[in-house]
């Protein structure tokens, strides 16, 4: 029997509309009265995604989400962090100088906060802020303080510069920090052990639940982590090619309520025999 289900937000619990359809709530909300943990796992900020969790009432005692593709693990009622994996200022300040020498518009978090060092904000970064419903604060490298907690930065640009910014970056930057594009014009950049699969490791073995006991369901690269780790990885029908071949069931496409699909199928039907 599953007992927790990881499931990712951009092109997986969210349509191409952005939004949560009343199939997909209805079948997470089933899910969790047969018992089973559900957990979102996404590259979002923490207070990107409270909207989504006040939706899907994930925001009890019991309840986890897991943030900054996997860099931030925590209970969403009681705040407490399981764990946490960020990048220090000096990793800020390498990658800064970085992004000025291969020319790619970069911007990064704190906790509770988007910063860009530049005084010229990227579209992409405008849109990220939008999508997270959160301001950007220009902060130039001069003004950002020594002690700043960065669970992750970011290489930000149209997805055809993108590809030849990545091909740019050095090895030894490669071999230093996880680095993973979550969409065709994201490159994101963290500490080198971070991993959605990784955090849900962590977050079963606090919960006592066992591999083959967890459902992840994803549709990018930074989903390809935590359906390699879980018991049963779920790929959904737009996910990229690595991550069909690596997972145990193809669900439907986030147009057509895959999540729903895929609860229904693997626990619900389950439940009902």
């Amino acid at each position: 029997m599953y007992k927790l289900v990881a499931i990712d937000i951009d092109g997986t619990l969210l349509n191409s509309r952005n939004e949560i359809t009343k199939e997909v709530n209805d079948a997470i909300q089933a899910a969790k009265e047969n018992g089973v943990s559900v957990v979102l796992c996404t590259g979002r900020p923490i207070f990107g995604i409270n909207p989504f969790i006040e939706e899907l009432k994930l925001n009890n005692e019991a309840d986890f989400a897991i943030t900054f593709n996997g860099a931030l693990v925590q209970n969403t009622y009681t705040e407490e962090v399981v764990s946490q994996n960020n990048l220090t200022y000096q990793d800020l300040k390498a990658l800064y100088e970085l992004s000025k020498e291969i020319q790619s518009p970069m911007h990064y978090f704190d906790i509770k906060h988007m910063y860009n060092p530049n005084k010229t904000i990227n579209l992409y970064t405008i849109y990220k802020a939008f999508a997270n419903q959160i301001p950007i604060h220009y902060r130039p490298m001069n003004e950002t303080p020594a002690d700043i907690v960065i669970p992750k930065a970011m290489f930000v640009d149209e997805p055809e510069r993108l590809d030849k910014i990545i091909e740019t970056i050095p090895d030894s930057f490669k071999e230093k920090y996880m680095m993973i594009k979550s969409t065709p014009f994201y490159l994101e950049i963290l500490h080198p052990i971070v991993s959605k699969g990784r955090a849900i490791k962590q977050l079963a073995e606090k919960l006592s639940i066992k591999r083959e006991e967890i459902i992840s369901i994803g549709d990018g690269e930074n989903d390809l982590s935590m359906i390699e780790y879980a018991g049963c990885g779920v790929a959904m029908n737009n996910a990229t090619p690595s991550v069909k071949e690596a997972a145990d069931f193809q669900t439907l496409s986030n147009d057509e309520n895959g999540v729903a699909y895929a609860i229904e199928q693997l626990i619900l039907s389950k439940s009902e025999q």
